[in-house]
């Protein structure tokens, strides 16, 4: 699958300070401690590449961005995998309604997300897969579990071989991730791809490992398996241990993946004999028009459709720092006239007042303590003001790019944001 062009970034020196992020499964804020010294290992959740990136995307990449950024001004080595979910109903069912190709609808949603990713400044991950394209280890990984005794199969009447399903009983691992009771699972577990009903399970939030092949589905051959498709959480553990290996640092996405998604990969880890993931930070719902921004819903505020409006990519970032990363918020016009004034302002400051060591340190502190971008930007609110009002012959002075009192720099090295207009 095609990634996308990473931006050029001038690091600052390095603080030597990694950052203390929000780990979902304690309920605290934590610091990180990575199990090699030297590098942090991240996985991220992809999309499902049936329709473009919106508010909610855009918002779930940036944190992981911002988590990135976070390790890279510890002076710390950062490998990132992200995977595209080009297998999975909601995209097969809008090929089928537009009468298109399934893998040329992922392609070309994925493309635009690539575009969108690029127009934002996101670092590109190092490992970015599709489903389709990891089917061998997927199928590998499957016969694995079913052959350390935690697949079952259950017979399936409207295909010619049986669906298998993961056994949660053998680890004991349920709510480990989200802490929930069976019945909070039970509220949402059939609204994000779960079957509770599903007639011969031998536990109601057993999750699908492999599904046989139905009419008119793409499928793979798979052995004793027999033809079909992953179910969704084994494709993301796949990638995430080819990648990266089990277990690994950090397990990001939003955070209607704590339930059932990130519960069951860690569920399918420990039937593989490992520890999943050491921190799980979850990024907040963005909604519009009062209800969560999602494609069910068709609420959508499209990346791609603000940049060919004209509006600065830049712009965009600083509506997403608006809002602490975990936070659940609101798309409106205010918030990105608001994040509008604020791009002019840093531009305008940036020109006067280049050079301010204890404003960059600030912007440090907040980024690694959690993320905190609202922090941020009321520091830099302060400078733009200050900056406005006066500015001496010295502070005017330029620095040199990367230079510890540059703000440009730091600005583009922590969050991503360039006061350059960007071409």
């Amino acid at each position: 699958m095609r990634s996308w062009t990473s931006p050029r970034i001038s690091p600052l020196p390095a603080s030597q300070q990694l950052p203390r992020l929000h780990d979902s499964r304690t309920g605290q804020v934590r610091a990180l401690e990575p199990r090699t010294e030297g590098i942090v290992r991240l996985y991220v959740c992809g999309i499902t590449p049936y329709d473009a990136t919106h508010l909610g995307h855009a918002a779930t990449y940036h944190a992981a961005d911002l988590m990135r950024r976070a390790v890279r001004d510890a002076g710390w080595d950062v490998e990132i995998a992200q995977n595209v979910t080009d297998v999975d109903d909601p995209l097969l069912e809008r090929a089928a309604r537009d009468g298109i190709p399934w893998r040329d609808l992922a392609q070309r949603e994925s493309d635009l997300f690539a575009d969108d990713m690029e127009h934002l400044r996101i670092i590109a991950p190092e490992t970015y897969l599709s489903v389709s394209e990891a089917m061998e280890p997927i199928i590998g990984m499957v016969h694995e579990l079913r052959e350390r005794g935690r697949a079952y199969q259950v017979p399936t009447p409207d295909a010619e071989g049986d669906d298998w399903y993961h056994d949660l009983s053998q680890d004991g691992t349920l709510g480990d991730v989200c802490g929930w009771s069976e019945e909070q699972m039970m509220e949402v577990f059939a609204d994000r791809g779960g079957d509770p009903d599903r007639a011969g399970k031998r536990g109601r939030f057993d999750p699908l490992l492999w599904r046989a092949e139905r009419e008119g589905e793409p499928a793979w051959d798979a052995g004793e398996l027999g033809r079909g498709r992953p179910g969704w959480h084994v494709e993301c553990v796949c990638i995430s241990r080819d990648a990266l290996g089990l277990p690994f640092d950090i397990q990001t996405g939003g955070r209607d993946l704590v339930f059932p998604h990130h519960d069951m990969g860690r569920s399918h880890a420990a039937g593989l004999g490992s520890e999943f993931a050491g921190i799980y930070p979850h990024a907040g719902m963005v909604a519009y028009q009062g209800e969560k921004m999602s494609k069910s819903l068709g609420n959508l505020v499209f990346v791609s459709r603000l940049v060919a409006s004209g509006t600065d990519p830049m712009a965009i970032r600083l509506v997403l720092m608006a809002h602490h990363y975990r936070s659940d918020w609101e798309w409106t016009d205010g918030e990105l006239e608001s994040a509008e004034a604020r791009l002019a302002a840093y531009r305008a400051a940036a020109a006067t007042a280049p050079r301010d060591a204890d404003l960059v340190e600030e912007l440090r502190a907040a980024l690694r303590e959690d993320l905190d971008t609202p922090r941020a930007l009321r520091a830099l609110d302060a400078w733009a003001d200050g900056a406005a009002s006066s500015a001496g012959a010295d502070a005017a002075r330029p620095a040199p790019q990367g230079a510890p009192d540059d703000v440009s720099s730091a600005l583009d090295a922590l969050f991503g944001i360039a006061l350059t207009p960007q071409g």
